[in-house]
């Protein structure tokens, strides 16, 4: 949960230095959200299981990292929540409140742990091949803040059905991929904890 915050510095921080980097606000606002937003994000969550898992003997399974990227997700997204909330007027009626928790619950939280779960599963399979570990982290990093952001595009940039559409699909995608890459690691022989 804390990492949250540690994300909120981090992406005010970004988005007053992009400012005055670029001139375009187009350019500056697809900057903010990928990588101002989606790549601080992700590497914040992932940090929290480096620095928390790493090189312990708790992690012993293959599903071990996903499972604990999604953790880290869920404890971000839980502070992330809670601060969205306390944007609003201070007097919240119960309408608001359930309308904001819902729609952050069915989108953000989920979206948040299925990011996640990506990189986990490319952290796990780096397991599998010592030598192309940097490499993975990378694909990992890079296909989860791809979709993180393109997420965060289409909610706040794009008008219409598409507006919804969009949204659902990359959810659903990302929600087979994480299920079915789970079971295929869980069919995976137990390792020794990583340094």
């Amino acid at each position: 949960m804390l990492g949250a915050i540690l994300a909120i510095f981090l992406e005010k921080g970004f988005q007053k230095a992009s400012f005055l980097l670029t001139a375009s606000p187009n350019v500056d606002s697809i900057l903010i959200l990928f990588l101002g937003g989606a790549l601080i994000e992700e590497y914040i969550k992932y940090l929290v299981v480096r620095v928390g898992v790493f090189g312990t003997s708790e992690l012993d399974e293959p599903p071990d990292l996903l499972l604990y990227m999604i953790i880290s997700a869920l404890g971000f997204a839980s502070l992330e929540n809670i601060l969205v909330l306390t944007n609003y007027h201070p007097i919240l009626n119960v309408a608001k409140v359930l309308e904001v928790v819902t729609y952050r619950f069915v989108s953000a939280t989920f979206l948040h742990a299925l990011c996640s779960g990506i990189l986990g599963y490319f952290l796990a399979v780096s397991l599998l091949y010592p030598k192309k570990r940097i490499k993975m982290f990378f694909i990992g990093l890079g296909a989860a803040t791809f979709l993180h952001g393109l997420y965060n595009c289409s909610i706040m940039k794009v008008g219409g059905m598409l507006k919804f559409v969009l949204p659902l699909l990359i959810l659903i995608g990302l929600s087979s991929f994480v299920s079915f890459e789970f079971r295929k690691l869980k069919r995976l022989k137990g390792i020794c904890h990583i340094a």
